[in-house]
């Protein structure tokens, strides 16, 4: 068996912005994690938004650490204080195991579709 000195490649992280009815809908897709942060943190920036309303459609995130609970709660008070909002949408069964274990739940809403968090 041959080792080729190549180290396994970190998961992506892929995110699209979209708006719905003047609230910015971002859909992620693969891993939030230490390697991949920087991508949501920059997503999430609504910096010079008045009122900015976010939400996170997390239905195709597979794994997620301390990284991004950390960017969420960062999130969550930056667009509180700027008399906005997120919301945390549709999270698979391993993610939201997360933000129940660590009370993110309890923080920011978190919704079992994309459609309860664009309508509550």
């Amino acid at each position: 068996m041959a080792d080729t000195g190549q180290a396994a490649q970190p998961a992506r992280l892929s995110v699209v912005s979209t708006a719905t009815d003047g609230v910015r809908v971002l859909t992620l897709a693969g891993e939030i994690d230490r390697d991949t942060g920087q991508a949501l943190r920059q997503a999430l920036d609504a910096s010079g938004t008045p009122r900015p309303r976010i939400v996170v459609d997390l239905s195709r995130v597979t794994f997620m650490d301390s990284t991004g609970i950390n960017i969420f709660i960062a999130a969550h008070r930056t667009l509180t204080a700027a008399d906005g909002w997120i919301r945390l949408a549709a999270p698979t069964e391993v993610v939201m195991r997360l933000l129940q274990i660590v009370g993110v739940d309890a923080v920011i809403n978190c919704h079992e579709t994309l459609h309860q968090a664009l309508t509550d």
